[in-house]
């Protein structure tokens, strides 16, 4: 991709998903939808606990409107011809003995990334956002208290740059990132001294 440069060598589907918010309309089949899932399922969790959870909504269903009317309307401009619309959750606690899990979020952020690099690889577009009614979707999606809302991901296929509104074509490009310098330290987190 040609805005994006790694710095180290890293799997070039790395670097080469991101997420655009231009999408066709068109829809995906369930195949498509459950290798999404399929690759989210292999991701690595504290004690192979697995807390992450998906609820999903295509669009033309009878659930699309729940899903739809949870985001804000700057979301809804261009997630109105996503395919599906997934609700991304993280159950709180241990399987297998109840207890507070501490990495039900991170677990969770695993695999959805897998579900992301999946759909890259398959030529899709998904797109995460955290602008949307958290409290609204625990209710609607009817989502029990012991469940963490973590994102809500739309996803579908590519699309023309001119079925977004025109302050949006602008952005529809990869974005840059920090450089690996300012975000990982050896010995002790960077700008604070260690203590004697």
């Amino acid at each position: 991709m040609a805005q994006r440069k790694a710095e180290f060598p890293v799997l070039p589907l790395i670097v080469e998903r991101w997420s655009p918010r231009a999408m066709s309309g068109e829809s995906i089949s369930e195949t498509e939808l459950m290798s999404l899932f399929e690759a989210a399922r292999w991701a690595p969790s504290s004690f192979n606990n697995q807390p992450w959870r998906f609820v999903y909504a295509r669009r033309g269903t009878p659930d699309w409107d729940s899903f739809f009317k949870l985001m804000v309307n700057f979301n809804q401009q261009w997630a109105k011809n996503a395919a599906v619309l997934i609700v991304a959750l993280s159950h709180n606690t241990f399987d297998y003995n109840s207890k507070p899990s501490r990495t039900h979020s991170l677990d969770t952020g695993a695999a959805t990334e897998n579900l992301a690099l999946q759909a890259r690889s398959m030529g899709l577009v998904c797109h995460g956002m955290e602008g949307f009614d958290y409290d609204k979707a625990r209710k609607e999606l009817q989502i029990p208290d012991d469940y963490t809302v973590e994102a809500l991901y739309a996803i579908g296929r590519p699309g023309s740059i001119e079925l977004l509104e025109p302050t949006l074509r602008e952005r529809e490009v990869p974005s840059d990132r920090k450089r690996v310098a300012e975000f990982a330290f050896e010995g002790y987190f960077k700008g604070f001294k260690k203590e004697a």
